[in-house]
């Protein structure tokens, strides 16, 4: 989920549809019924959206089942497997995708302006190494992701609940993280990146207490990666001095 502004929502940020869209509810249960790893927002979705949705979601979208994804014949090959959580409005994803054309990219999103928006783009660009499931991340991790299957996940911008008395809802939360790592294999790599400091230092915290992840930067902030766009909302909140931190960790 990246704040990322895209001319069908006239000017809406990918963070307006994209915070909370996996947001850290995914860490327990409340009484009997269980959190799931979203809020779910009201979105209007324009006609070319609806239009990429209609022509593209055929092909592009993989419906939820209880049931391991079969990557390669999803993909139609094999390939490096990488899985992107709340991925908004979906530039970030098209072009990490775009530039990275040998690995192939599962992103979910469960707002479906975001998935009409990044449909959209992958007919604009001939994208074929994107597939979309629109649905509650922690089912698809549970149920659709093998074990040790993952060559990378990417967690781009998740919503901070800045509130203290929010931050159970977090989406970076040891039990959390604990499946994500159950999901990577030996040596892939976990990739967050927030804009929110108390957030960034949450994460940090949570990531170097599981065992299983060794800190690419040693035991601070990793620089952002090459492959990692500057969305244009990031840009002019860095002009503002507003921080970004990434943190990138791999399995032991």
């Amino acid at each position: 989920m990246i704040h990322d502004p895209t001319p069908d929502q006239d000017e809406t940020r990918d963070s307006d549809e994209a915070k909370g869209s996996e947001a850290a509810d995914a860490a327990g249960t409340l009484r009997h019924r269980r959190i799931r790893s979203f809020v779910t927002r009201a979105g209007r979705v324009s006609t070319g959206q609806r239009r990429a949705l209609d022509e593209f979601g055929p092909r592009f979208v993989v419906p939820y089942a209880p049931q391991p994804l079969d990557w390669d014949a999803a993909f139609g090959r094999q390939a490096p497997r990488v899985l992107e959580i709340g991925f908004g409005m979906g530039g970030t994803t098209a072009e990490i995708a775009s530039a990275r054309p040998a690995d192939d990219f599962l992103g979910i999103e469960v707002h479906e302006p975001g998935v009409g928006a990044l449909l959209k783009l992958i007919g604009e660009q001939e994208l074929t190494n994107i597939r979309v499931v629109q649905h509650d991340a922690v089912e698809v991790l549970e149920h659709m992701i093998a074990a040790d299957s993952l060559d990378g996940v990417h967690i781009y911008f998740p919503d901070p609940w800045h509130k203290a008395r929010h931050h159970k809802r977090r989406l970076i939360q040891p039990k959390f993280v604990a499946l994500l790592v159950s999901r990577l294999k030996p040596g892939g790599y976990l990739h967050l990146a927030t804009d929110w400091q108390n957030y960034a230092e949450q994460m940090l915290e949570v990531l170097s207490a599981e065992p299983a992840l060794e800190n690419s930067a040693g035991s601070d902030y990793a620089q952002r990666p090459d492959y990692r766009p500057v969305t244009k909302f990031e840009r002019r909140g860095l002009k503002l001095g507003h921080g970004v931190w990434d943190l990138v960790f791999k399995r032991r």
